[in-house]
């Protein structure tokens, strides 16, 4: 099968199976019906259609990227998530636009970790979240990271330069959102769906050049998937809980704010410039035959 067939083929089966999880999400107007099951379903849909659509094309599940490759790779995607959204809340915080640490939240922590020391507390919070953690976040985001970077971003590429690669991808993923923000509660910053939209938009298809990257040079889908899940965790999971708000507070933090969108467009600027010092092509063709 043709790279645009498989394509075609993984686009079509990723918009049928999600349709079994936005249905009654919209329906519902929450992603928290039945107990948040349809996000669980959602976020494999990709993936599903991924491996259905390797097995129709190819009968075998090789050429996906399940190699784990060189570990510097799953240090920059680790790295990563830190480098772009710490300076956003550090300027947040700094600049008086929201509150660290949020003191409701470090009373409730204090009382689940029997502590009254704030800097105690926060740092038994970061070692749970960055350990204990994360074994939640990283099954979801294999669900997504076998569709998006797994399968589409190397047929993608054999079609196309990496920019155009990168920019697809990113806007089919930002898209793929949208009905969440719009027609359900994904959008819960307090931010108008319009600004959440087009914010989340930008840091989408800007942050998908270092997923590109990362995917193309390494041959393997292990760190977008981990940066996916670090990237989720580090955001939503700490710096968001230990943010508390002002009311301009969610229109810059969050992934819904314009922080994240313009420190992504940077890391997306970098990447662009790196890709053009580096051959892509025989990375993929080994990458392609032996995974």
């Amino acid at each position: 099968m043709s790279p645009q067939k498989k394509v075609s083929l993984f686009l079509f089966l990723t918009l049928a199976l999600s349709m079994f999880s936005y249905v009654p999400i919209i329906r519902a107007g929450s992603l928290n019906v039945n107990g948040g099951m349809y996000v669980l379903t959602m976020m494999w849909s990709p993936g599903l259609a991924a491996i259905l659509t390797q097995l129709i094309a190819n009968r075998t599940l090789r050429g996906l990227g399940w190699v784990f490759g060189s570990a510097r790779w799953l240090v920059i995607a680790y790295i990563l998530p830190i480098a772009y959204a710490l300076p956003v809340y550090i300027f947040t915080w700094l600049a008086g636009v929201g509150v660290f640490p949020n003191p409701a939240r470090i009373a409730r922590l204090a009382a689940q970790y029997s502590s009254s020391n704030v800097t105690t507390t926060v740092a038994i919070f970061l070692f749970f979240s960055l350990t204990l953690d994360m074994a939640g976040p990283l099954i979801l985001a294999l669900g997504e990271e076998i569709g998006w970077r797994g399968l589409f971003v190397p047929e993608l590429a054999k079609l196309t330069s990496f920019t155009k690669t990168a920019l697809i991808t990113g806007m089919v993923w930002a898209a793929w959102h949208m009905p969440a923000i719009f027609l359900a509660d994904y959008n819960s910053s307090g931010t108008p769906n319009l600004y959440a939209a087009v914010m989340f938009g930008l840091m989408i298809i800007a942050i998908s050049f270092a997923y590109t990257w990362l995917r193309l040079r390494s041959g393997s889908l292990w760190p977008a998937v981990l940066l996916h899940a670090f990237h989720n965790q580090f955001v939503i999971g700490i710096l968001d809980k230990l943010t508390a708000n002002t009311s301009a507070t969610p229109y810059v933090t969050g992934e819904f704010g314009v922080g994240l969108a313009l420190t992504s467009i940077v890391v997306a600027y970098l990447f662009w410039r790196k890709q053009r010092d580096v051959s892509l092509r025989t990375p993929l063709v080994q990458a392609w035959s032996v995974v």
